[in-house]
């Protein structure tokens, strides 16, 4: 599909769900997301949805029940969680997005309707490369990424009182900060197998707070905004 007005968003589990769902964001994003599409019926958003608290919450009661839990049993009770939320949000634009929720990306997608909504496909990686795969397939450049960090770090800002927020960083930087292996349920701002594949295509990767979603739209529109530039 040459569509060149569609827009990838990694929707991360921690703004969906960060304890429990979080309506009051959802569907302040449902009102704005809703107006950018009305403006121009040729947009089309990609919604690829994470884990949040539930995966969390899980794949911590597999390893306080099971010593040295499976990471692959951990993947899967992450990868549900992530269907959980999607499964919710593809609900919330159930007008708009005529699709079932996307769990394979590879796989045959129609995506007739302006909203399609993606979640966890198999282990060894996050979401994250599957917003990577998603982006390539229907020829997006960049990702947008929302989490519930305004920037990515020099380090961590929880642990290094040095750390400090960037605006930019190339893929070499940001490959050599996150590492080459991914860790179930690891918390990184955009997760190393992605990160991989989106640096040899070529991506730009936007990093920002998905709670600010005025700062999103502004992205989306191309407008000055906060964040972190990846690529």
């Amino acid at each position: 599909m040459n569509n060149f007005n569609t827009a990838v968003i990694s929707l991360g589990g921690s703004i969906i769900a960060p304890d429990k769902v979080d309506t009051a964001f959802l569907k302040e994003l449902d009102r704005n997301l809703r107006a950018y599409l009305k403006k121009d019926k040729s947009r089309k958003l990609i919604l690829v949805c994470g884990g949040g608290s539930p995966a969390r919450a899980y794949q911590q009661a597999l390893r306080d029940i099971v010593d040295d839990a499976p990471s692959e049993e951990q993947d899967w009770l992450g990868i549900r969680a992530t269907h959980l939320n999607a499964q919710l949000v593809k609900a919330m634009f159930s007008d708009l997005c005529t699709d079932n929720i996307i769990t394979d990306p590879t796989g045959h997608i129609n995506f007739k309707g302006q909203v399609l909504v993606a979640a966890g496909w198999k282990p060894g990686f996050s979401t994250d490369n599957d917003a990577v795969i998603l982006a390539e397939r229907f020829q997006s450049r960049t990702i947008i990424n929302l989490s519930n960090i305004a920037k990515v770090y020099t380090d961590d800002p929880k642990t290094n009182p040095e750390a400090k927020p960037l605006d930019s960083i190339s893929w070499e930087e940001f490959k050599a900060m996150v590492g080459s292996t991914w860790i179930p349920g690891k918390n990184t701002p955009f997760d190393p197998v992605a990160s991989k594949r989106a640096a040899k295509l070529g991506m730009q990767v936007i990093c920002s707070d998905g709670r600010n979603i005025a700062n999103t739209m502004a992205i989306l529109n191309k407008e000055k905004f906060e964040g972190t530039v990846i690529g």
